[in-house]
């Protein structure tokens, strides 16, 4: 069997910056990659320093080539189980490969859980949006509207606010706002109809229950977001609801600051850990993720040489 010092499952920024610290490091590296990126449908990655503007797959076709000079290795596949070896771990994939690692760096991220309304699936990250600071420039003083996904709208409207004046909350079945939150939103100008979306064309018209349609520029929908955990809950890693205020807004895989897990020997990086981290904060996480790796290897390198 085929062994690494480690296996990294997921090729995104955090996998890939994980990947370029642990090659740098002179660790024999695997990335195994499903080609299924959470922002594949975006045209542009944000935020990201001396990077902003650069389309998504660009992005990766420059990490991977710069950990493949390195030696990183790479493999398309998905890894379907692994399970602890007195080595460290076994992976098997989709194709019944079963490889080694030392070490497990897992950065598979999340899934973005879309409203059950007719026309919504498929269009994230193209004209359904779900965050400011990811979007808010591109359809700054257009027109937007907002189907509420969870209590915490009034809070997501006051924040699109600061990129446009046209906007508009439709409910959706969510709690109307209080008396503040009413007050605050009236007086920023914004518009809330307690009304229900039942269909969403592909001309951005929503249709609503009451028998009236909305046509926007673009239309915002905050996910739940579910950490692609199940290698990990396999293994034993302890998995944890993630709040906003009261609000359960999705699940991760816990770990502390450095990414490493609950189970021994296993790492996490990113989105799967942290939720609202955006690329260039899973980057920076792969990379102390990878750091850590490296020196729980290096001590484990010395207690091997001296018995």
């Amino acid at each position: 069997m085929e062994t690494y010092d480690v296996i990294i499952i997921g090729g995104g920024p955090a996998g890939l910056a994980g990947a370029l610290t642990l090659t740098r490091a002179r660790r024999r590296v695997l990335v195994v990659d499903d080609g299924t990126p959470r922002n594949a449908a975006a045209g542009h990655v944000h935020n990201y320093l001396t990077r902003d503007g650069t389309p998504p797959a660009e992005l990766l076709a420059i990490g991977r080539a710069e950990v493949a000079g390195y030696g990183g290795e790479f493999l398309a596949g998905t890894a379907t189980a692994a399970k602890p070896s007195t080595a460290g771990f076994t992976v098997t994939l989709d194709d019944g490969r079963v490889l080694g690692a030392r070490r497990l760096l897992v950065t598979t991220g999340l899934t973005d859980e879309l409203p059950d309304v007719p026309g919504l699936a498929g269009r994230l990250g193209d004209d359904v949006l779900h965050c400011p600071y990811c979007h808010g420039w591109e359809v700054r003083d257009r027109a937007i509207g907002i189907i509420a996904t969870n209590p915490m709208v009034a809070h997501q409207a006051l924040l699109w606010r600061q990129w446009t004046a046209d906007l508009v909350v439709v409910l959706n079945g969510q709690p109307a706002p209080g008396p503040e939150e009413a007050a605050q939103l009236k007086a920023r100008g914004v518009r809330v109809i307690d009304d229900r979306v039942t269909l969403l064309d592909s001309d951005r018209t929503a249709h609503l229950a009451g028998g009236t349609t909305l046509t926007r520029d673009a239309w915002v929908a905050a996910t739940r977001m579910a950490a692609r955990d199940g290698l990990l809950a396999d293994l034993g890693a302890e998995i944890e609801p993630v709040k906003m205020g009261d609000h359960v807004i999705g699940t991760a895989v816990k770990a502390d600051p450095n990414g490493a897990t609950t189970v021994p020997g296993v790492w996490v990086a990113g989105n799967i850990s942290d939720l609202r981290a955006q690329v260039i904060v899973s980057a920076a996480e792969g990379l102390t993720a990878g750091a850590m790796i490296n020196a729980d290897l290096a001590m484990e390198d010395a207690r091997l040489a001296t018995g």
